[in-house]
């Protein structure tokens, strides 16, 4: 008779959970897995996929726009937001059902409710105590919104998937990814949008160069910035139909929305994880080794519960990483170096590799090569818009460090120049590739005079 009921509990039906899940039942375990609310985590219901898909929405009325320089004549067009919402739900709900499908396909056990530890090889779920010889925790972040008076009055990225109506005017307050792409998107569908920012530059964790040129880009395009700003109070107006937001300077907005994207917190409240032992990280988030293994021998934690790179694909790989340790041959290991990332803004940006500052500060001389132009698709629109790319190169060896781009399509882009870097292309290489022309990619390896 087994010692224990399964031989891997995942607690966390997200991307990570669900990848491990399947990959060591296909490395002949038994497992199990534990969802309370929706398979498939944050990026299939409250994330990337209908992130992107309300991306898409977004771009639509500009393309109808800039369609008149091309010769096409368009009545004004109009949107419907419930549609995009309920075509949107109808997507997620297929998704969730072909996740079903690939847990059930492997053979993996799936137990519907909220799972709490017991003990190092104990879990109750729902009132059901199970056994495991390991347990892997995978429950992924929640948004935070801080605790200003009025905060309950402001919303988070989650609850605007599934705003009942379109509100006419937003505030949206953060100057990271989630914030940069919820103010794109709410532009981009018609809302009187500002973007409320406590720094004094955008995406302050990527290279200083993109956050500064995505600004002004919005900007030109009618989206308000306010920089080195920060909402100290929501209250309602005096009539109750719309919300104002005092800043810290004593100025206020009236607006009908105040979204947060200001973080997001590892997921970890209330699973039991004192019970048995495992240390935390003072941000709640479960602090691993190389293999993902905790404090306790027999939990391991992946995705964005460890704080680590919040990244459906890395959250994927780390859960192949434990499967593969515990069940397989234990041979696979993940790199954190050159993840691409691409930011769903308008426009878009996409990097890998170092920035100018941290290439700086790890190999000393550099060369930077830069440009910013207008692409040719914008030449008849008339739009203005420009495009900015980058390359940090390691001057003694040539060797390219990061990849950087705000224009049209950056993520398709730059992922193809992430296997680039990962192979440890040089500058001269770049310079022997032949560009597709015309595209903008080909810029990337067209660039001969170094900035900086």
């Amino acid at each position: 008779m087994a010692q224990y009921d399964y031989d891997l509990f995942t607690i966390g039906a997200g991307s990570g959970g669900v990848r491990a899940s399947r990959y060591a039942a296909g490395l002949g375990a038994r497992v199990a897995a534990a969802e309370e609310r929706y398979l498939g985590g944050t990026c299939v219901n409250v994330g990337c996929i209908p992130k992107k898909l309300f991306s898409y929405a977004a771009h639509y009325g500009e393309d109808i726009a800039q369609a008149a320089g091309y010769g096409w004549r368009v009545a004004a067009p109009a949107f419907d937001w419930r549609t995009l919402v309920a075509n949107k739900d109808r997507e997620i709900e297929r998704l969730n059902g072909v996740y079903a499908k690939l847990l059930a396909g492997a053979g993996v056990t799936l137990l519907r409710g909220r799972a709490a530890l017991i003990d190092a090889h104990t879990v109750e779920i729902d009132g059901r105590r199970v056994s495991a010889r390991y347990i892997l925790v995978a429950t992924g972040g929640w948004p935070v919104v801080p605790p200003i008076p009025g905060s309950e009055l402001a919303i988070s990225s989650n609850e605007a998937f599934h705003l009942k109506e379109l509100p006419r005017r937003v505030l949206v307050v953060g100057g990271g990814y989630i914030a940069v792409e919820f103010a794109s998107i709410f532009h981009g569908l018609g809302v009187d949008t500002t973007l409320v920012y406590r720094g004094e530059r955008l995406l302050r964790e990527f290279d200083a160069d993109l956050g500064g040129f995505l600004a002004a880009q919005m900007q030109k395009k009618g989206l308000h910035i306010r920089f080195r700003s920060n909402i100290e109070r929501i209250a309602r107006t005096a009539d109750g139909g719309a919300l104002r937001a005092t800043l810290a300077d004593g100025s206020a907005l009236e607006t009908d929305c105040v979204m947060y994207a200001t973080g997001r917190a590892p997921n970890t409240h209330g699973l039991g994880l004192a019970n048995a032992g495992v240390k935390l990280a003072a941000n709640g988030a479960v602090v691993v080794d190389e293999r993902f293994q905790s404090s306790v021998p027999s939990i391991y934690a992946v995705g964005d519960v460890i704080d680590r790179v919040l990244l459906t694909p890395v959250a994927l790989a780390e859960g192949m990483v434990v499967a593969e340790s515990l069940f397989g041959t234990a041979g696979r290991s993940l790199d954190y170096e050159n993840i691409p990332t691409a930011i769903f803004s308008n426009p878009n940006v996409g990097t890998v590799g170092l920035s100018e500052a941290k290439a700086r500060e790890r190999h000393g001389d550099i060369d930077v090569y830069r440009t910013n132009f207008g692409p040719l698709r914008h030449q008849l629109t008339g739009s203005g818009e420009q495009v900015l790319m980058k390359l940090v190169v390691d001057r003694k060896s040539e060797r390219v460090l990061g990849v950087h781009m705000v224009g049209p399509d950056a993520g398709e882009i730059i992922q193809g120049f992430a296997v680039a870097l990962k192979c440890g292309a040089t500058k001269r290489q770049f310079d022997a590739t032949i560009g597709i022309h015309p595209t903008i990619a080909e810029e990337f390896v067209t660039m001969r005079e170094a900035a900086g």
